[in-house]
């Protein structure tokens, strides 16, 4: 993860200033005191999109801790913090909701008074490989409820985990603000034997002139340092730069320590599990019928195997499964390495998919499978910038929303897309207009081809460490994947939610799931694309 230093001759910017953000009011949103070439402070919103980013942003809105510097001691400690199970010896049976109470507690065994700390809780019970997240509840008093669906009978623990405390969410809210540049990124410029590699990113600090790569039809924003003496037409290719050090004060550096507080578990003060009793009668109102990408818990593992709680899973263990159901379909996949995942794994299972050598750089793409037999085209093509990939060359550096612009579809086209990892180190409106750009995309392509199967993959929880959470914590994912589900609801696509899939699993968590989840992702995808005929 150490930050690759851009070569020498690389043209890169003073460092990142931002001005003290004044609050606006809606009339002046385009006009911020942020620097300019930042993308973000240019846009020109419409009544409608400017209510929703508030609305959007205020959903997000994390509480925060008293005014004031609050010192290590003080801060979240999941060593003293504790939970209790409400009523752990009543009497559960499936379909219940369990109560746990999560009480937080500082380095000095004092009660938090007040809430912002980020948890992650599951249900599981490891011998029957089953599992489900819960949903958390701050009480802003150093007080957290955990509600938990019991969806299977037998022995079900409760497991309570420490993400960041509230001290360190400050700290992340502040780098989201105020460091957008913490990933930067480079160009090479070309023209016959002479190169040169730049700076780029969606915002550069003024002073040195630019290259203006702001995309024609979306009006995504992308700015490069000017080569000295190169066009800024001679851009050959796309890749990361590196990561900035240094970004914290050593106090704040206290907050994030893998064995201390990134990830920790929380203990219960008395019994950790429940006895679960099966339903006296097979009641089928568990399935809820529409689709609502926010309800909680969307599922469960059973036996290893996702169960979704609003659509039936098929489980696609032979590959002449897969090839059925995808037979005369061509399958779009757009997006980052979470659902290259799924390229890999369906070109790996499936003998007569292989794939098509386009010469593209390892793990970057654009990739492409074939099976001729069965007429069956699988296509896989990374999101556009900012990706931290090394190395994109600029013809392949495309949006997903002019892509899908260019889809017939129909109800052979298969459209399956997942974009959040490479946003998190951007403040949340830069995500907001990606994603309007591709919904804006995505409604026009169901207007003319109604048929069309198109699926979003959510985040996923990762492994984390002090620098990770930083550029990729796992509460920059979840902040961003709240807005994609709220964008995207009431919409004819489908979620597979890799979120609650990575949290309720017994495997550590992992940026690439390991092949068990990514199998049921995919289980969870194909049951949308040939739903069974009942």
């Amino acid at each position: 993860f150490s930050p690759q230093h851009l070569d020498d001759d690389t043209v890169s910017g003073s460092n990142w200033i931002t001005e003290n953000n004044v609050q606006h009011s809606p009339s002046q949103t385009t006009k911020t005191t942020r620097k300019p070439y930042c993308g973000y402070t240019q846009q020109t919103l419409s009544r409608r999109e400017q209510a929703e980013q508030e609305s959007l942003l205020a959903a997000i809105q994390w509480p925060k801790p008293p005014e004031g510097k609050i010192a290590f001691a003080q801060s979240t400690d999941p060593t003293h913090s504790d939970f209790v199970i409400v009523k752990p010896s009543g009497f559960f049976k499936v379909g219940d909701q369990l109560e746990v109470l999560v009480r937080m507690k500082d380095f000095q065994g004092k009660p938090k008074q007040y809430g912002g700390d980020y948890l992650q809780a599951r249900i599981h019970s490891p011998g029957l490989k089953a599992g489900a997240a819960g949903r958390i509840v701050d009480c802003h008093n150093g007080l957290y409820k955990v509600f938990f669906t019991l969806l299977w009978p037998g022995e079900v623990k409760v497991s309570v985990s420490l993400v960041h405390p509230s001290e360190a969410i400050q700290v992340l809210l502040r780098l989201r603000e105020e460091r957008p540049d913490r990933v930067y990124f480079k160009s090479s410029f070309k023209s016959g034997r002479y190169s040169e590699t730049t700076e780029c990113n969606v915002c550069l600090p003024g002073g040195l002139p630019v290259c203006n790569f702001t995309d024609l039809y979306t009006g995504e924003p992308w700015f490069c340092y000017k080569p000295r003496k190169l066009s800024c037409a001679s851009r050959i290719s796309h890749a990361k730069g590196g990561y900035l050090k240094g970004l914290l004060t050593q106090e704040e550096s206290l907050f994030f320590q893998s064995d201390v507080n990134i990830k920790r578990p929380i203990l219960s003060s008395g019994p950790d599990s429940v006895i679960v009793k099966p339903r006296a009668f097979t009641d089928s109102s568990s399935m809820g019928r529409a689709e609502d990408p926010t309800a909680s818990p969307s599922g469960y593992y059973y036996e290893d195997q996702w169960r979704s709680r609003t659509h039936w899973i098929h489980n696609f263990n032979k590959s002449d499964d897969i090839t059925e159901c995808l037979q005369g379909k061509v399958i779009h996949l757009f997006g980052d390495s979470t659902i290259r995942q799924w390229f890999e794994y369906l070109t790996a299972f499936v003998p007569d998919l292989v794939e098509f050598n386009l010469g593209s750089p390892k793990n970057v793409g654009p990739f492409m499978s074939v099976d001729l037999k069965h007429n069956i085209l699988l296509k896989f093509r990374c999101h556009g910038p900012p990706i931290r990939f090394s190395t994109v060359f600029s013809s392949e550096l495309r949006y997903i929303a002019n892509e899908l612009n260019s889809i017939v579809g129909g109800r052979n086209t298969v459209i399956a897309i997942t974009i959040w990892s490479h946003f998190s180190t951007f403040p949340v409106e830069v995500y907001i207009r990606r994603l309007r750009n591709i919904r804006r995309a995505v409604l026009q392509l169901l207007d003319r081809s109604p048929k069309t199967s198109i699926v979003i993959r959510t985040a996923n929880v990762q492994e984390l460490g002090p620098e990770v959470s930083l550029f990729n914590s796992d509460w920059y994912s979840f902040q961003l994947d709240s807005v994609m589900r709220k964008m995207f609801s009431g919409i004819a696509v489908h979620f597979v939610d890799a979120w609650e899939m990575s949290v309720a699993h017994y495997l550590p968590h992992n940026l690439h799931p390991n092949e068990i989840i990514v199998k049921n992702q995919i289980d969870a995808f194909l049951s949308y694309v040939c739903p069974l005929q009942t």
